[in-house]
């Protein structure tokens, strides 16, 4: 095996160790998009981008000089297709959005593997043990960072025992929540009215849930519905 075909296979296992580490973690998460996807994606980046590092092996004899490549129309192309991927580990959940994190650690991966394929490695390395590092560490940074929490609250009541709006508001705030968004509506046939809004708290995603429980315990309340929204 000569020298390139040493460096040829370098690339390559660096690019499968660089993937399966990210991978990895996304795993352990329980991520759609996981240890062989980001192996995969990483692996692709690199052969894909040998074919234009070492064009000169495949180019027929002669026809060097007459067509010339740019490796960088190569990384473009692969950073467009891996939209397509990272889009289809994105899904809705109600208002919730997830797969975000994944989409975004799918894309940096291809692009780990762009630096890989043309033999940049310490940028490579570098950046591989930062993305590694922001997925794991930076989510214990998340959890304890003071955050704003979400959620869209529908209220029923029956049309002649509605909870006026001026007492629900001061019986939200109350409990640590702020109203946006405020909306009403009959439903059933004019038999019960309902409340429609979103709900904003700084006391944590808990708080829904002391919410729901002072809402089971309100006679007049015949139904609600709380949907925390996210990321």
């Amino acid at each position: 095996m000569g020298e390139e075909q040493l460096v040829i296979v370098a690339r390559l296992v660096a690019s499968l160790f660089a993937g399966s580490l990210i991978g990895f973690e996304r795993s352990f998460r329980g991520r759609p998009a996981g240890f062989r996807t980001h192996t995969l994606v990483c692996l692709a980046s690199t052969v894909l981008m040998l074919v234009t590092v070492y064009e000169r092996w495949w180019m027929q004899p002669g026809t060097e000089d007459m067509i010339r490549m740019d490796p960088t129309r190569m990384a473009q192309g692969i950073m467009t297709g891996i939209g397509f991927l990272g889009a289809g580990v994105i899904f809705k959940e109600g208002l919730t959005v997830r797969g975000l994190t994944t989409a975004a650690s799918v894309w940096v991966t291809a692009a780990i593997g762009i630096l890989i394929g043309i033999g940049f490695y310490f940028p490579a390395v570098i950046t591989t043990i930062l993305v590694v590092f922001v997925l794991s560490a930076f989510r214990w940074v998340e959890s304890r960072m003071p955050t704003q929490s979400y959620a869209r609250l529908d209220l029923k009541y029956p049309r002649d025992q509605v909870m006026n709006e001026a007492a629900l508001r001061a019986q939200l705030q109350a409990l640590g929540f702020t109203v946006a968004q405020l909306s009403y509506r009959l439903t059933d046939s004019g038999a019960h009215f309902e409340y429609r809004m979103m709900l904003r708290t700084t006391a944590g995603a808990e708080n829904f849930e002391k919410l729901a429980h002072n809402l089971r315990t309100e006679v007049p309340v015949v139904e609600f519905r709380i949907s925390p929204t996210g990321d």
